[in-house]
């Protein structure tokens, strides 16, 4: 009797659990927690390492927060943007500003403000009208003044100025004489540029006295995307650069512009050199990251290989050194899951121990989150495409990365195209599982890290080859009894927004629907309309996409551009823009709602006046989220929350088609 009553109550322990598992599984994880704004988010130490900010909301608006360095529940907001929200800054060296940038509703027209810790006063420092400045260059040999590249003279080109922080006091330093970018020492001095020829090859130039470039290295056009100079050391005597020359993937090398001499620091045969740790104060490179399928550190100092083993065992996750203190002696460090938040840690170098700050998104705690699982797939072609698939938990039991039956999937295309998807937290991949779908990712031809040859098998091949790796990456996941073969959608932004519409066009067959998000529809009107600060960089954009500037070039950028077979669609769409979009502008979107209007096919079009190329407002992330669950819930026939309350605060107009998602209609109505 005694055995029977244990074996019956650790039965019934063993069912409760497994149905309290499951109802987790089921747990619908609210929009909010994935898209809302984080709870703190990018902290960044003092160069004098007494003082730490991050950014977190004030007033639902993120700001930059400030507080002691070991006291981070004495933080308080130092910034006041009420509409946007900040999203990129730096301290100066004197530990007394903090500078960021801000446009207006999407425009990138970014301006360059800084506000005193202390005081908490702002002020604009490039207060033009339709001008964009940009960040060059911060030294602590000049901890008062700034270098910021502005293109007010001519907004095709960015001249560098030495900006005062107190005065605000702007001095031109060098005029641009068609550079695309510059290469400065810690003494403010413009040291080298990189330019492109008009046969898609660049070079790069070193400036010398009297302030005359003189040829320092020729880069081929099969170079052109993966090598680059890096930076300079702080006593501007070693430039490293990011070479793939003499090799398929780009390596880290060391030029001594003393001595002339070369030394490779690091390299990978399977990927591309992805992010270096540097010295601080000396800014010498210390260790070298490469990422294949995962990402993974190579150590060059010693000085640093205990810190990082320490700093390794202190927590789960990729560890990534976000901030050091300028005399080496603290770091900010972050730990990397696929399925949790962020978490950041505060590292003593001399104690050698790590304290906790804070997760970025706490929220995730404790939630169903799903595992990212890398896989390399193979196109027709025999290329090797790095991909991440993630499932809804609980459908994989036995944890081969294989449901126990067909799902619905939604393939998501990276924007770029010269980007790439990695490994760790994604908030579609999490969003989309948790709704019931199947998540693949794939690093098609063109994506970067992979080595050049990878990247140049994409040359002319928008619409092409491209799209080729990413239908053979669908037939994958059919094949291997992943995704059901009449319930796969394709969703993406910027270029995955484009290779949306191929998809729908091209391969109309293959899927049930598709979400584009500030995709090109006319490659033609794309290069035409482009940002008059893309020209430097418009023949290496000619020789990969196709050149506007021919006729023969235009024939064929229209061969490969959706808006020309709008007729082939013949599944659901929905397209969402930002009206002040200056890359893919408003007329993209709306030149192919209007074609599909005129043929009669339906579509869902989100318009969002105060956006431009993806979503900066959380009001308008989560109402675009909101009509796109639903949207997808209806063809794929996976779960959704109501749309409620996230239209609440966003500026979203739905222009035709509103009918065609689940609750749209009425909630406008209401």
């Amino acid at each position: 009797m005694p055995a029977r009553r244990s074996i019956s109550w650790w039965w019934l322990v063993l069912v409760f659990t497994l149905a309290t598992a499951a109802e987790a599984d089921q747990t619908l994880i609210p929009r909010s927690v994935l898209f809302g704004n984080p709870d703190k988010a990018g902290p960044q130490l003092s160069p004098d390492g007494k003082m730490l900010t991050f950014l977190a909301a004030r007033d639902g608006v993120l700001n930059v927060w400030l507080a002691p360095v070991d006291d981070i529940a004495a933080a308080k907001p130092i910034t006041d943007d009420r509409r946007r929200g900040i999203r990129n800054y730096l301290w100066t060296y004197d530990s007394r500003y903090v500078a960021y940038i801000q446009d207006k509703d999407g425009d990138e027209n970014w301006h360059i403000y800084v506000v005193d810790v202390q005081t908490q006063q702002t002020r604009d420092l490039t207060p033009l009208t339709g001008v964009q400045a940009r960040f060059q260059h911060v030294s602590p040999k000049h901890p008062d003044e700034l270098l910021v590249a502005i293109n007010q003279r001519d907004p095709r080109l960015h001249d560098i100025y030495r900006v005062n922080l107190e005065s605000g006091e702007r001095r031109l330093v060098l005029e641009n004489e068609g550079f695309m970018g510059f290469i400065c020492d810690d003494d403010f001095e413009v040291r080298f540029a990189q330019r492109m020829t008009p046969a898609g090859s660049s070079e790069l130039l070193e400036r010398g006295r009297g302030g005359v470039w003189k040829p320092f290295a020729q880069i081929g056009p099969e170079d052109t995307l993966t090598t680059y100079a890096a930076g300079l050391d702080t006593n501007g005597k070693v430039l490293y650069m990011v070479d793939s020359r003499d090799r398929d993937t780009s390596a880290l090398v060391a030029c001594d512009l003393e001595t002339g001499q070369q030394r490779l620091l690091a390299e990978n045969p399977r990927a591309d050199v992805s992010d270096v740790l540097a010295h601080p104060a000396t800014k010498a490179v210390q260790a070298v990251a490469f990422n294949y399928d995962r990402k993974q550190w190579k150590v060059l100092d010693p000085t640093v290989e205990a810190d990082l083993a320490y700093l390794r065992a202190v927590a789960d996750g990729e560890v990534e050194v976000v901030s050091r203190s300028l005399d080496d002696r603290q770091w900010v460090v972050a730990y990397l899951l696929d399925v949790g938040p962020v978490r950041y840690y505060r590292y003593d170098r001399s104690a050698k121990k790590a304290v906790f700050l804070f997760a970025n998104r706490p929220a995730l705690e404790g939630l169903p989150l799903a595992r990212m699982h890398p896989v390399i797939l193979r196109s027709r072609d025999g290329l090797e495409l790095v991909s991440y698939l993630t499932l809804p938990v609980g459908c994989d039991p036995d944890g081969d990365a294989r449901p126990a039956e067909p799902l619905p999937m939604v393939l998501t295309v990276h924007g770029g195209p010269w980007a790439r998807d990695n490994w760790g937290y994604h908030p579609w991949h999490q969003w989309l599982a948790n709704r019931g779908y199947a998540v693949l990712s794939v690093n098609f031809r063109g994506s970067t890290g992979f080595g050049k040859k990878f990247v140049n098998a994409a040359d002319g091949e928008f619409a092409g080859k491209m799209h080729d790796d990413l239908i053979d990456a669908v037939s994958w996941a059919i094949a291997e009894g992943i995704a059901d073969r009449k319930r796969v959608a394709i969703m993406g932004m910027s270029y995955g927004g484009y290779a949306t519409l191929v998809g729908l066009t091209f391969t109309p067959e293959v899927f049930a629907c598709g979400v584009d998000w500030v995709g090109p529809s006319n490659l033609v009107t794309l290069m035409e309309a482009a940002p008059p600060y893309w020209q430097p960089m418009m023949d290496l954009m000619a020789r990969r996409i196709g050149d506007h500037r021919t006729e023969e070039g235009r024939a064929f950028l229209r061969s490969r551009s959706p808006l020309t077979y709008v007729d082939r669609i013949q599944r659901p769409l929905l397209i969402a823009q930002g009206a002040n979009d200056p890359r893919v502008k408003q007329a993209e979107s709306d030149q192919i709602v209007a074609a599909m209007q005129g043929k009669g096919v339906p579509v869902t079009y989100a318009l969002f006046s105060d956006e431009g190329h993806g979503f900066a407002r959380p009001e308008n992330s989560l109402a675009f989220h909101a009509v796109a669950e639903a949207f997808l819930a209806a063809h794929l026939g996976g779960r959704y929350e109501p749309i409620g309350r996230d239209f609440e605060g966003s500026s979203i107009e739905i222009r035709v088609g509103g009918e065609h998602v689940p609750g749209l209609s009425e909630k406008l109505r209401n």
